[in-house]
C-alpha cells in the first residue's frame, strides 16, 4: 500500500472531529483559534539520506526539510524538536559536536530555537523534527482555482543530481561535484518568502518527493487536472550544462525529490505582484504550468506541444 491510501484508509476518520487536523490531507497541524502550525517529519538512514558520514551537513538538510513544510504554508518557523534513535557511532562525541554546531549555525540562519526532544537507542539511525510556527492563516492544500497559474521557486534538479554523483552514478569535474553536492545536502529553502505567500497563493506545499508527484497531492481532492510546459521547468546554468555535455534528458531530472522549493498556484492576474515581490526578495519564481479543467488529461508538454512522458514523477513510500 501507499502512504496516502493507509492514511486514507485507516487514520484520517480519527481526524473527522478535529478541523486542526486538516483532514490528514496536509503536511501541516493547524490550531487557527491559537494560531498555531505544527509539522512532523521523520528521516530515516539509506532512505531519506544516504548515510550519516557527514553528520553536520546531514543534520542541516534534515533541519530545512523539516521547516519547509511551515515555510510553504506562509507560517515562519520558531519552535523545533529533535528526536534521535541511534546507536554508538552516531553518538560519538565528535559527532555530538558536529551535530550541536551545524544546529547552532542553522537556528541562527532561521530564527529557530530548539525546545526539547529524545535519544534512543538503535541499530537503525531514524531522526524525528517537530516543528512549530504561528500566524493567524495559512495556504492550504486543495484550494486551487481552475485556471490558476502554477509556480515554482528556484532551480529544480540539482540536488538529484548531487544525489547521483554520490552514489557514484555519475562523475563530474571536482568543481560541479562539489556545486551538486551541496544543493543535496544545503537546500535553499524560501524562508523570506513565506508570509508574502498569503497574498497570492490559492494553494502550496513544498517539493519534497518529486514535482509531478506534490503536485498531484496538492491537488488530489479536487476534480482538476494539470498542465506543465516542461522547457519553462527551471533549473540551473550547471545542470543544464551537465544534460547538454552528456546528453541528459531533462525530463528525466525535474521530478526527482528533495528540492524543497515552494509549489504554488495562483489566480493569473497576480502574475505582476508574484515578479515584483520575487525581484524585492532576489528570489526565482517561475510560472510552469496551468490547473485545468478534470475533462482534460494531466500531461506535460515541450515547446513542440507534444506530450511528454516521464518515467519517474517522484518518491513514493510503499509498505
Amino acid at each position: 500500500m501507499q502512504e496516502f491510501e493507509i492514511i486514507k484508509d485507516y487514520f484520517s476518520k480519527l481526524s473527522y472531529q478535529n478541523q486542526a487536523s486538516l483532514k490528514l490531507n496536509d503536511d501541516v497541524f493547524f490550531e487557527k483559534n491559537k494560531k498555531m502550525a505544527i509539522s512532523t517529519d521523520t528521516y530515516v538512514e539509506g532512505i531519506h539520506f544516504l548515510n550519516f558520514n557527514r553528520p553536520e551537513l546531514v543534520i542541516k538538510k534534515i533541519i530545512r526539510s523539516s521547516i519547509s513544510d511551515l515555510i510553504c504554508k506562509g507560517v515562519k518557523p520558531k519552535y523545533y524538536f529533535i528526536s534521535v534513535a541511534g546507536h554508538k557511532f552516531v553518538f560519538s562525541k565528535a559527532n555530538l559536536k558536529k551535530i550541536s554546531r551545524s544546529l547552532s549555525q542553522e537556528q541562527k540562519k532561521y530564527k529557530i530555537l530548539l525546545c526539547g526532544g529524545d535519544t534512543v537507542f538503535s541499530k537503525k539511525l531514524t531522526l524525528t523534527i517537530t516543528s512549530i510556527g504561528f500566524s493567524k492563516k495559512i495556504v492550504l492544500r486543495n484550494q486551487a482555482k481552475l485556471f490558476d497559474d502554477i509556480y515554482t521557486t528556484g532551480n529544480l534538479g540539482d540536488s538529484y543530481m548531487g544525489l547521483q554523483i554520490l552514489k557514484k552514478k555519475i562523475r563530474l569535474n571536482k568543481n560541479l561535484e562539489k556545486y551538486f553536492i551541496k544543493k543535496y545536502y544545503l537546500p535553499e529553502i524560501q524562508l523570506n518568502l513565506s508570509q508574502k505567500l498569503l497574498n497570492f497563493a490559492n494553494t502550496a506545499m513544498d517539493i519534497s518527493d518529486g514535482l509531478v508527484t506534490d503536485l498531484e497531492k496538492l491537488i488530489n481532492n479536487q476534480k482538476f487536472s494539470y498542465k506543465l510546459y516542461l522547457d519553462d521547468i527551471p533549473i540551473s546554468s550547471n545542470l543544464n550544462k551537465v544534460l547538454v555535455s552528456r546528453n541528459f534528458l531533462k525530463k528525466d531530472f525535474i521530478s526527482n525529490g528533495d528540492d524543497y522549493q515552494i509549489l504554488f498556484t495562483s489566480n493569473s492576474n497576480k502574475n505582476k505582484m508574484i515578479l515584483r515581490i520575487a525581484k524585492s526578495l532576489g528570489i526565482k519564481i517561475t510560472k510552469i504550468g496551468k490547473i485545468c479543467s478534470a475533462k482534460e488529461k494531466s500531461l506535460i508538454i515541450d515547446k513542440n506541444q507534444n506530450k511528454v512522458e516521464i518515467k519517474n514523477k517522484g518518491f513514493i513510500h510503499h509498505f
